[in-house]
């Protein structure tokens, strides 16, 4: 199972549930919800590091090409039930959240150089990435496939296919390697791995029949597949599903009390 987590100034992450803000475009139909009020807290407030305090911003590196989690809407603004919970955590905290769009994979590293207080992009919290950075999961996800109605993939035996990934996701730097590791030790072709910086062009690509499939964390999947008009389908089952533990280190104690606000 997935554990997604926002990253966290020089390390950290929130481990809370979603609030109430969400906008899908894209489909026949567009629904808007209304956020819920969320007050200032002072009790976390007052734990907020001085000079992010005293800049009254949360500055939040995304990635926005992974709907529905955090996408741009037709306007150009950040949306996604991510950049919902993130809204009520800045409002919890007295700040104003800004979000700065950027590559997935230089998120980490920009957040560990300084640029951006906070990382919040759909972030598995795996064992790898807790030796840069720590991790409070907030929710749990598997891993799934999308792929053109009719193809007929199968996750399990797709040797020598091309599959389009995200760079610097779960799917590419674990999953694919090992799928292929798999192909070849049975003395078949690998994967033909196709990259793509962001999650839209993945999509895209199974879509125009640049690649043969797409895997994904399984909401985004899912979302692909509805806001596709009847042209992708699932290709198989959600899988990873097994917990996983994630432990926290030296994560900031404001972020912690705010977590432990909204999951109470």
């Amino acid at each position: 199972m997935w554990r997604l987590a926002v990253v966290v100034a020089a390390s950290g992450a929130l481990a809370m549930s979603g609030c109430a803000n969400n906008t899908e475009s894209g489909g026949s139909e567009t629904k808007t919800t209304t956020a819920a009020k969320v007050e200032k807290v002072d009790a976390i407030a007052n734990s907020v590091p001085e000079p992010i305090k005293s800049s009254g911003k949360l500055i939040i590196g995304t990635d926005p090409s992974y709907p529905p989690n955090e996408y741009k809407d037709p306007a150009g603004k950040i949306i996604g039930f991510d950049v919902d919970l993130m809204n009520a955590i800045a409002g919890t905290l007295g700040l104003t959240p800004e979000y700065r769009a950027s590559l997935f994979d230089k998120i980490i590293p920009s957040v560990q150089g300084g640029n951006y207080n906070v990382g919040m992009s759909s972030f598995t919290d795996s064992k790898k990435r807790e030796e840069q950075v720590d991790f409070v999961t907030y929710f749990s996800a598997g891993s799934s496939w999308a792929q053109k109605v009719g193809a007929g993939i199968n996750p399990d035996d797709a040797c020598g296919l091309k599959i389009a990934v995200q760079t610097a996701t779960v799917q590419d730097t674990e999953e694919m390697p090992a799928r292929s590791k798999k192909c070849v030790d049975a003395g078949k072709p690998a994967i033909n791995v196709v990259k793509f910086d962001d999650q839209t062009a993945a999509t895209s690509a199974v879509m125009l029949g640049q690649a043969d499939a797409m895997s994904a964390d399984s909401p985004v999947t899912a979302y692909a597949i509805k806001q596709s008009n009847g042209k992708l389908e699932a290709a198989g089952e959600i899988f990873d599903s097994a917990p996983t533990a994630g432990r926290s280190r030296r994560v900031r104690r404001w972020l912690l009390h705010c977590s432990r606000h909204f999951s109470t």
